[in-house]
């Protein structure tokens, strides 16, 4: 019996997850294309925390890489494809500074258009290893022909564009508000 309830628990949260899906895509888009400003504090948390998470992940993707062929290389060429996109999408913000505050609006197709990539690699990696579960012999084969390394290279692609565009982001404040020394006076008066 308590193995019923459990069985009937995961496929409701299964299906809870599939069913918010679309909503949680369109939510994504709508936060991502919002005029937001930017706060110092937040680029640099993101910023190292998306180096951070992108070290690790190249570090996972080369491991993988003994399991499933060319794994590393695909997430290279995302790493580095996400690269350039983030540039392009620092080139595409719109940016505007009102007093000391800059405020910025990704650009909505690009913004989109990311979405859409990374939705549809995860619906297809998750086709792709469903048609391909009873194709291999071994565990470590059905890995190699789940798709596993294209989903690196998606995943790496996402990675790279934030890393970019938070970098952007923090360089726009940093040239925004010139540095200060610590117990430097903001307000003089010559008097």
């Amino acid at each position: 019996m308590p193995l019923l309830i459990a069985l009937a628990l995961m496929a409701a949260a299964l299906a809870f997850a599939l069913l918010s899906w679309p909503f949680a895509l369109l939510m994504r888009y709508r936060l991502g294309t919002s005029r937001r400003r930017a706060r110092p504090w937040v680029a640099t948390v993101n910023n190292y925390a998306l180096a951070i998470s992108t070290l690790i992940f190249m570090i996972s993707a080369a491991i993988t890489s003994q399991w499933v062929p060319r794994a590393f290389d695909y997430a290279a060429i995302g790493l580095m494809a996400g690269c350039f996109l983030g540039l392009f999408g620092l080139y595409v913000t719109r940016w505007e500074v009102a007093g000391d505050a800059l405020f910025y609006k990704p650009n909505r197709l690009l913004v989109f258009a990311i979405t859409l990539v990374v939705s549809a690699r995860v619906a297809y990696g998750f086709w792709r290893a469903w048609q391909s579960w009873g194709l291999a012999s071994d565990p470590a084969s059905w890995l190699a022909i789940s798709g596993a390394a294209g989903s690196l290279g998606a995943g790496a692609t996402v990675l790279g564009y934030y890393l970019i565009y938070w970098t952007g982001i923090r360089r726009r404040l940093a040239a925004l508000r010139p540095h200060r020394r610590v117990g430097e006076n903001v307000s003089r008066s010559d008097g």
